[in-house]
């Protein structure tokens, strides 16, 4: 059976007023005002019966359910803004290759140069050629520590740039429990609760409306179809006329 889609029903939440239907035609028979289901009419149709009613039972809780999509809304708004934006700048890709390659390379020519200097000086003394080598393979490992020094330093302040990103995040949430703790008593119970997360309160929204839409929509209507479907009350002709 196709569904009417009511005017303020979005089409993402049928599913959700098909499962709130569901579930109060699985409980229908611990219902005492809804004892005929099941028997004058199946739980088939009565489905069947709210699905094509659907603009006027989902009207019943149409204020509630405002409210859910605006909560809804809003929470995705805010994620958007939230969502961070990819860095596309090459150069941040070529200063990283650039500091991690120097060293390693500066590194890699010290140890050659030194190495076949300290042998021409070890074979050749007099030859000027081994120490040129020996002077270039301390000055590349000079330069590989200073690449070294150089990285290190950017860790560091890369860590140190991310960690107030951190302790923020997670100060919003000591400093809402705090008030709480400090009153003395649970939160509810007297004036300071903290404020909802955003997804809290789209959970609450959401349990609002299927409660108005259970309570004020599906029911009432299941009601009134049973009622309407069945016998008559009267007492039976006596004359049988």
């Amino acid at each position: 059976m196709h569904m009417n889609v009511a005017p303020h029903l979005l089409t993402e939440d049928r599913a959700e007023f098909e499962r709130v239907l569901d579930d109060a035609l699985s409980t229908a028979h611990a219902r005492p005002d809804l004892a005929g289901a099941g028997t004058r009419l199946t739980l088939a149709q009565l489905r069947a019966m709210t699905l094509n009613a659907t603009t006027l039972v989902t009207s019943a809780a149409a204020a509630e359910y405002d409210h859910f999509v605006k909560v809804r809304e809003q929470n995705r708004a805010d994620l958007v803004t939230r969502r961070p934006v990819p860095s596309d700048r090459p150069g941040a890709g070529v200063v990283a290759i650039f500091t991690v390659m120097v060293p390693v390379l500066a590194g890699a020519a010290a140890v050659i140069f030194l190495l076949v200097g300290a042998v021409l000086h070890a074979l050749a003394p007099t030859v000027v050629f081994g120490a040129t080598l020996l002077t270039a393979g301390l000055v590349f490992g000079t330069v590989a520590a200073a690449g070294l020094l150089c990285a290190a330093a950017g860790l560091l302040v890369t860590a140190l740039r991310n960690s107030p990103v951190e302790v923020s995040a997670g100060g919003p949430l000591s400093a809402a429990g705090g008030p709480s703790s400090a009153g003395g008593g649970a939160p509810g119970a007297g004036g300071g609760a903290p404020a909802a997360a955003p997804d809290d309160e789209l959970s609450l929204a959401r349990e609002a409306w299927r409660r108005a839409l259970l309570e004020r929509g599906i029911l009432p209507f299941l009601r009134d179809v049973l009622a309407a479907t069945g016998p008559p009350t009267g007492p039976p002709d006596p004359t049988g006329s």
